[in-house]
């Protein structure tokens, strides 16, 4: 029986340069969609799996990460006092538990793989979920739950995939797989950012990944890639053939936040889906655009 899957790594260490000025001193994963900053969601995804123990890979200026999930006393006890039960909740609601996150530096920008690389120690040799923040998934079950289950049920390593124009290939690690089976294509190889003329499909991979260990015996060999980086993406390819390795073609709501434009339509598609929320938001929308 495989292992469940009670780990994830976040990365969290890039500089978010697209939406300068408002991340020159503010963490881009604390952004906030509606409400709540784009990380939030990522690890209310894990909750819902079942997963709880969490690998911050962080850089510099990243501090606000950690003091968003940790306990805010002084803020909790105003709260007590005032009796605003429900923003008490919201607040504890943000709370990782105590000792179920850790918290360490990616000290240069070496690529995605070296951000992997750098929880090995934290992860060990267990299964283990990766979630890139600046992907925001809203499905039931959690786009990590389902591939968490996938991989219970194959025993190697499964990624979240969805079909993208071809001329946008080379922005995505492309995955070339065999005919689907129970839901599931099994994949033959994988490629970062290829030309639309060499891409072997038009499957990329969404950001949504849960691994087996193998992958840092590759990654602790640095070997360089697209862009002159350490990928995750040939990390992968190369545990290809050694163990299963699966795809699952994710079928919910996906939102690019590392663009402006995806950013804001995740507000929008959020606040929209939202039952607190929707209302205004569609009265809003038809009067801006009447205007």
């Amino acid at each position: 029986m495989a292992q469940r899957v009670r780990k994830a790594v976040l990365p969290v260490a890039g500089l978010g340069t697209r939406f300068l000025p408002a991340t020159k001193a503010m963490a881009k994963e604390m952004l906030t969609v509606v409400d709540r900053p784009l990380i939030q969601y990522a690890i209310e995804e894990c909750l819902g799996a079942g997963i709880e123990e969490f690998v911050f890979v962080t850089g510099r200026n990243k501090m606000a990460i950690e003091d968003h999930f940790d306990s805010a006393y002084e803020l909790e006890d105003t709260l007590v006092r005032r009796k605003k039960t429900a923003e008490l909740e919201l607040t504890e609601g943000s709370t990782i538990k105590a000792g179920n996150a850790v918290f360490t530096r990616q000290q240069k920008p070496l690529g995605l793989g070296h951000a992997v690389w750098c929880a090995r120690h934290w992860i060990g040799r267990e299964p283990f979920a990766v979630l890139l923040p600046d992907e925001l998934t809203i499905d039931k079950p959690t786009c990590i739950g389902q591939l968490a289950a996938a991989y219970e049920k194959t025993g190697g390593s499964v990624v979240a995939v969805m079909n993208v124009p071809r001329e946008q290939t080379g922005s995505y690690g492309i995955a070339a797989v065999k005919p689907e089976k129970d839901g599931l294509q099994e994949i033959t190889g994988m490629v970062e950012k290829p030309k639309p003329q060499d891409a072997p499909s038009t499957l990329a991979l969404i950001g949504r990944y849960v691994l087996t260990p193998e992958v840092f015996d590759h990654l602790d060999r640095h070997e360089t890639g697209a862009g002159g980086e350490i990928q995750l993406t040939d990390a992968m390819a190369k545990m290809i053939g050694a163990q299963p390795f699966h795809a699952l073609t994710y079928k919910g709501q996906r939102y690019d936040c590392g663009s402006r434009i995806g950013f804001l339509e995740a507000n929008v598609a959020v606040a929209l889906h939202r039952a607190d929320t929707a209302g205004e938001t569609r009265a809003l929308l038809t009067r801006l655009l009447k205007g």
